[in-house]
């Protein structure tokens, strides 16, 4: 005996033939088995998966996830937030103590009266602060540098998926880069600037070396050779004594204040110049985001158009079809 749905099947193929609907997930089976074809059939286990089971390409589900997170962290960014960090703790921490042994030599062997090197001391003092200043803002600013090409990197990745670029987005990138370019430019200063008190402690370091050779050779007394601080405008010409000549000067090159002070100014500058090349680096990685993001928000206004004409195409073979049915 024939079961009453079974004849009614009989009776109207064509009716029973629409009401057999395929899901996404058979779909999907059937292009993996069509794409991967083996000899083995695969197994899919329903309801809740026990530890240790094996997705249908083969791999864990830890593992994929822990690919998924690899693949959104912006590499670039890191690597430039690593290196701008690492130069400005290098010119704020070693420009700090060296500016400190700066005053000092200059109290002790240039400037013995207080009053000539008053503005001396509040302009390096100033500086001082400033340096504070500059470690704390671009500790954050490199914060937000690597937290913006974290978002730009998902944005890009997950372009197909539910994550929308929006139009603030792409300006706070854009402001981003006009930000990076101006601190560019004003670091190239900055770099320039620490290069003075290297050259200055250089000069007084190759005199140094002139009067031991002249004591090693016993051809001709140091004495004559002088070093003048009162040249570089940092001490007011009737600063008293101003200058120092042969064994004291020779002393100065030999006291840990100066030998200090001349490498951190050389690490300080070394540092100023890493900033120069991370501000760089990170103007490039924003340059190329903000066009990434300009043609992901491109891209996705012409899938939102798409989606739009495929639901209209659907709709229009769904009343063309009930229509039919309708009619037969």
């Amino acid at each position: 005996m024939k079961t009453a749905m079974e004849t009614a099947a009989e009776e109207n193929p064509e009716q029973s033939q629409e009401k057999k609907v395929i899901t996404r997930g058979e779909m999907e089976i059937g292009r993996y088995h069509w794409m991967y074809r083996t000899s083995r059939p695969h197994h899919y286990q329903h309801g809740p998966a026990l530890r240790g089971s094996v997705s249908p390409l083969g791999t864990t589900g830890c593992f994929e996830c822990c690919i998924k997170c690899l693949g959104g962290v912006p590499y670039a960014s890191l690597v430039a937030t690593i290196l701008c960090f690492s130069g400005v703790a290098l010119f704020c921490g070693c420009g700090h103590v060296a500016l400190t042994g700066t005053v000092s030599i200059l109290e002790q062997h240039f400037s013995t009266n207080s009053s000539d090197h008053a503005l001396l001391s509040e302009v390096i003092q100033l500086m001082q602060y400033v340096i504070y200043g500059i470690a704390s803002f671009f500790f954050l600013y490199g914060i937000i540098l690597l937290a913006e090409g974290f978002y730009t990197t998902s944005a890009v990745k997950e372009l197909h998926g539910e994550f929308k670029t929006t139009a603030c987005g792409r300006c706070i990138s854009g402001m981003f880069v006009f930000l990076t370019y101006v601190l560019g430019v004003a670091w190239l200063g900055v770099f320039g600037f620490s290069a003075v008190p290297v050259f200055m402690f250089y000069n007084i370091w190759s005199s140094c070396e002139v009067i031991k050779s002249l004591q090693t050779n016993v051809t001709a007394s140091g004495d004559q050779i002088c070093v003048d601080i009162r040249q570089y405008g940092i001490i007011p010409w009737n600063a008293s004594p101003g200058r120092a000549c042969g064994s004291t000067l020779e002393s100065i090159c030999n006291t840990n204040e100066f030998y200090m002070s001349y490498h951190l100014f050389i690490v300080a500058c070394a540092g100023a110049g890493a900033t120069v090349i991370a501000l760089i680096h990170f103007l490039m990685i924003l340059s190329s985001n903000w066009a990434y993001l300009k043609d992901a928000s491109k891209m996705q206004a012409y899938q939102e158009i798409k989606a739009k004409e495929e639901q209209e195409l659907q709709d229009i073979q769904t009343r063309s079809k009930e229509q039919l049915n309708s009619y037969t």
